[in-house]
């Protein structure tokens, strides 16, 4: 019989997969299209026909919804991979090398933890002019590097004084290969559990600039859907309840797997050699 803690482990992962599979699938999954607008039920609640409501344009709640997801997972795994493509290499470098190497990653790093990450990406949306989806992926990695740099760095600090470390340089393992074979797979697990954390901080993110009115303009998110049905709130609570909840079931659902992970890996102290 399974704990409350699996019960909960495999809900958030559910929910992830369904997060993936509507974002693939929205076509399919969706009732409506994104653009269909039920002119007469304006604002109507939950009925068989929607069974979320719709909003005032008369769209499908549960549709927006499901397209929306497309973007939540595009910004979610975008910012995080291309964070990493930047932070973990910077942090691999810095933590091997230190000296100078290490003092300027870390000293630009500082630098970038000196102003709040959505402040700055809101400055670099404003400064492309342009808020596309691309746009804020690339906004949300030029702050999201610099906790990837760091968490690296420290990491590698750590096992290059191990044993396995040594016997690589003895074995006349170049930089590279020391990196790339022995030590990166040795941090695997730690890099893992921050990219779960790191999808749900860059979702929120994107939520939070979409309520800003500075998201995608030519796709649904359900930021502006939350933005929108603020402002309607007395008069019809669907639709930013509903866009809410799925905004907050996402951001929860990576984090729980994120800190399931981190308590799996944290017995495993035996390297890979």
């Amino acid at each position: 019989m399974k704990g409350p803690r699996d019960i909960v482990l495999l809900s958030a992962m559910a929910f992830v997969g369904l997060l993936l599979a509507c974002a693939a699938g929205a076509d399919l999954f969706s009732p409506y299209s994104p653009d269909f607008r039920a002119e007469t039920l304006l604002l109507a609640p939950p009925s068989t026909l929607h069974l979320l409501g719709t909003d005032e344009q008369g769209r499908d709640i549960l549709s927006l919804l499901i397209h929306s997801s497309r973007v939540a997972v595009i910004v979610g795994f975008g910012a995080t991979l291309l964070s990493m493509a930047v932070g973990v290499p910077l942090g691999l470098l810095a933590g091997w090398r230190r000296g100078l190497t290490d003092s300027v990653v870390m000293g630009v790093s500082e630098v970038v933890f000196a102003f709040p990450g959505i402040l700055l990406a809101i400055l670099l949306v404003f400064i492309t002019r342009k808020p596309s989806i691309l746009n804020i992926v690339a906004a949300l990695s030029a702050t999201g590097w610099a906790g990837w740099a760091r968490l690296v760095r420290g990491q590698v600090l750590q096992e290059r004084e191990k044993e396995y470390v040594d016997m690589a340089i003895l074995a006349g393992a170049g930089t590279t290969r020391i990196l790339a074979v022995h030590i990166l797979p040795n941090i695997a697990s730690v890099i893992l559990v921050q990219a779960s954390f790191s999808a749900a901080v860059a979702i929120l993110s994107e939520s939070s600039l979409s309520f800003l009115g500075l998201g995608p303009q030519d796709m649904p998110s359900w930021g502006s859907t939350l933005s929108d049905g603020a402002a309607l709130f007395i008069s019809s609570p669907y639709v930013a309840t509903f866009s809410g909840l799925a905004i907050f079931l996402s951001v929860l659902s990576f984090n729980v797997v994120g800190d399931r992970l981190r308590d799996r890996f944290a017995g495993e102290s035996v390297p890979r050699s």
